[in-house]
């Protein structure tokens, strides 16, 4: 079996599912009163500064391994100075357009930041690799992931244009090295309000999330593949990547709910056997050591008939249990051979699929040199046919001036003509054997000859 390393992806988007009014409201139903749903997103100015003070590693003032390569050591400044550039020209717009001033937008910033419904931010975690990886990686290894968060950088620009970003900072103090994105989402052609907004609700949702990852983590293997000079593999994708889920959010939650129960239920038969197999053991010692000596036969014990079935239904007991407990050892085999096998599969179906993929580029790179072939060969063609044409109408001036130098020379004996083709000649206008047949009549009786012998040549 071929051995092919693969590397996980994760592409994390900032959650903010507690604002909604359904999640409010099976959090007062709760012991805490508050929603169980988790909340990273970046909702006003204060939680904007914590993610600055976090990403910039402002508590202890440590920057020797985390790199900025978008914005600043001040993520605060840098989403500020994007809401001006963004959004000014559409701020003013709007003012022009309001009669009175409380209806006015002074900042856009603080605007959105005082705004319970709309998010000031979004930041998108991206990981290559997990711990087990990146565990016994060198710094000088890791760090190499720069020109691959770099390009993952401009990845996500190309794939998502109106998620404008401004700041992308990466992590190489903790175990896996990580990239913190800060952007903000744009929506355009607003009806009411300004014409330029803030909308994460319209640039992220869960159809174009899922194939926003789709798309990066394609990337960035090529990326790691090309900056490592290695031929890594994704591991699966898993489900719920891409954004937060709550656990009953989960595919398939309902059928591995019901085979967890039914394995809980096997293990509780299992606890039952045992326990009564314990007690019985200790009923069977009291047995043994209650046997009376039989007679006066050296080394025989008697026992009663009522203790003799017990123990019979005792060792009975234990043999179903050997028994159970190995067909339970010969399923976990036959479970793991099973497994391996699959994966196994799978990495042949991964190799066979990229292999076959090769090949049909490989076929429509061939494709597309047999039509530029055939394209040249058509040229040729014409050119060849243009050539042929030109040729025949020379040949046939050649022709026509040997009958026309012949007629002069040797009809009309004009010795003029003969000194003009011993010039044509010299000047290469005549081959040789055009003018030793000038020079010698006698290789032809007459102008009818030289005719049949130039028909003759042609075809």
């Amino acid at each position: 079996m071929i051995y092919i390393a693969t590397l996980s992806y994760s592409f994390h988007l900032s959650n903010d599912k507690n604002k909604k009014n359904s999640s409010r409201k099976s959090g007062k139903s709760n012991v805490s009163g508050s929603t169980s749903m988790g909340n990273s997103a970046i909702q006003s100015a204060s939680g904007l500064a914590k993610c600055d003070n976090h990403n910039c590693r402002k508590y202890d003032n440590d920057r020797e391994n985390i790199e900025v390569i978008r914005g600043s050591f001040s993520i605060v400044d840098d989403i500020k100075k994007l809401y001006i550039d963004e959004f000014e020209e559409a701020k003013l717009e709007y003012n022009n357009k309001q009669a009175r001033d409380d209806r006015k937008i002074k900042d856009y910033f603080t605007h959105i930041s005082n705004n319970s419904k709309k998010d000031l931010a979004c930041e998108i975690i991206i990981e290559l690799g997990d711990m087990e990886f990146w565990n016994t990686k060198v710094i000088d290894y890791k760090k190499k992931m720069t020109n691959v968060f770099k390009e993952q950088v401009n990845d996500l620009e190309t794939v998502v244009p109106n998620f404008k970003i401004a700041s992308a900072i990466i992590h190489y103090d903790e175990t896996s090295p990580h990239l913190h994105i800060i952007g903000v989402p744009v929506k355009y052609k607003n009806k009411y309000g300004m014409s330029k907004q803030v909308g994460k609700s319209d640039v992220f949702t869960k159809e174009s999330l899922t194939k926003i990852q789709d798309k990066m983590r394609v990337r960035c293997m090529e990326s790691f593949n090309k900056e490592y000079q290695v031929n890594y593999q994704l591991k699966a994708k898993l489900k719920g990547r891409n954004r937060d889920y709550h656990i009953t959010e989960m595919e398939n939650y309902q059928k591995i709910k019901k085979s967890i129960e039914i394995h809980q239920n096997n293990l509780k038969s299992a606890k039952e056997k045992t326990e009564k197999l314990s007690n019985n053991i200790s009923e069977i010692k009291e047995i043994l050591e209650s046997l009376k000596a039989k007679g006066l036969i050296k080394n025989q014990l008697v026992i009663d008939v009522k203790d003799r079935d017990k123990a019979i239904v005792f060792i009975d007991l234990i043999d179903k249990t050997i028994a159970e407990y190995q067909n339970i050892q010969e399923l976990s085999v036959t479970l793991k051979e099973i497994s391996n096998e699959l994966i196994s599969n799978r990495q042949r179906l991964k190799l066979l699929t990229k292999n076959n993929e090769s090949l049909n580029q490989e076929v429509d790179k061939l494709n597309e040199n047999i039509k530029e072939k055939e394209n040249e060969i058509q040229e040729l063609k014409e050119e060849n046919h243009s050539l042929k044409s030109t040729l025949e109408h020379f040949k046939d001036m050649i022709y026509r001036l040997v009958q026309f130098l012949m007629d002069k020379i040797f009809v009309k004996k004009d010795k003029r003509y003969e000194e003009f083709a011993k010039e044509l000649y010299e000047h290469g206008a005549l081959d040789k054997d055009n003018f030793n047949l000038l020079s010698n009549p006698s290789k032809l009786n007459n102008l009818k000859d030289y005719a049949i012998e130039k028909d003759d040549i042609e075809h």
